[in-house]
C-alpha cells in the first residue's frame, strides 16, 4: 500500500498528515484556515488521494506558517508514499476550466524540485485568506515532494476560481502521474535506472 504518515512540529506549527495514494479521494482536513481546508479537500477529491490533515498554527499572526508548513509535510508524505516510483507514469498534465478561469498544470515526479508559477490574482485576499499563500503552498509541496511543477493561468478574473482551479488542476495532474502504468508496472520510468 502506498501510504504515509508525517508529523511536523515547530515553534510555529504542529501538523500531522496521513495519505493513501491508492484511495478514493476521501478527506478530513482541519488546519484552522477555512479557505485552505476547502482547497485541500479539492486536492484530495480530484487526485483520489485519501488525505487527513490536522494543523495547529500561529494563525493569530497570520496564515502563512500554517499553509507553508502543511505544504512541506504533504510534500514529504507524497515522497514517502510513492517510494521508489517503480511502475508510475511519472508525468502528469491537466488543463482545467472553472467558469471564467482556465489553469494548465504539467508536472514530473522527478525528485528534482522546481516550481514555475505563472498565476496572478486580481485581489490580494479571498475573504481573509492571502492569495499569495497559494504559491507558497505549491512551492513547499514541490520542494519537499521532489516535484517539477509548472502551473499557468490561461484565463481568470475571479480570485476564488483561480485558486480553486489551480488546486484542482494540480490534483488531476498528480492523479495521472501517480497511476501505475500496466505496461511498465515493474520498471522505473527513467533510462537512468533511478529517480
Amino acid at each position: 500500500m502506498r501510504k504515509a504518515s508525517i508529523t511536523r512540529n515547530t515553534a510555529e506549527t504542529q501538523i500531522t498528515v496521513d495519505i493513501n495514494l491508492d484511495g478514493t479521494g476521501s478527506y478530513d482536513n482541519q488546519t484552522g484556515v477555512g479557505f485552505f481546508d476547502h482547497m485541500l479537500d479539492q486536492l484530495s477529491r480530484h487526485s483520489l488521494i485519501d488525505m487527513t490533515i490536522r494543523a495547529k498554527g500561529d494563525t493569530h499572526i497570520d496564515d502563512h506558517h500554517t499553509v507553508e508548513d502543511t505544504g512541506i509535510a504533504l510534500g514529504q508524505a507524497l515522497a514517502q508514499a510513492v517510494g521508489d516510483k517503480k511502475g508510475i507514469y511519472r508525468y502528469g498534465h491537466f488543463a482545467l476550466a472553472m467558469d471564467d478561469t482556465q489553469i494548465s498544470t504539467a508536472l514530473d515526479l522527478s525528485a528534482r524540485p522546481f516550481l514555475v508559477w505563472n498565476v496572478e490574482f486580481p485581489t490580494a485576499k479571498i475573504g481573509t485568506f492571502d492569495t499569495e499563500l497559494v504559491r507558497e503552498f505549491f512551492q513547499a509541496l514541490s520542494t519537499h515532494g521532489g516535484i517539477t511543477l509548472h502551473v499557468d493561468k490561461v484565463h481568470g478574473i475571479n480570485s476564488h476560481h483561480i485558486a480553486e482551479a489551480a488546486f484542482k488542476s494540480v490534483a488531476r495532474a498528480l492523479r495521472m502521474a501517480l497511476e501505475i502504468d500496466p505496461r511498465m508496472a515493474d520498471s522505473l520510468p527513467s533510462t537512468k535506472g533511478a529517480l
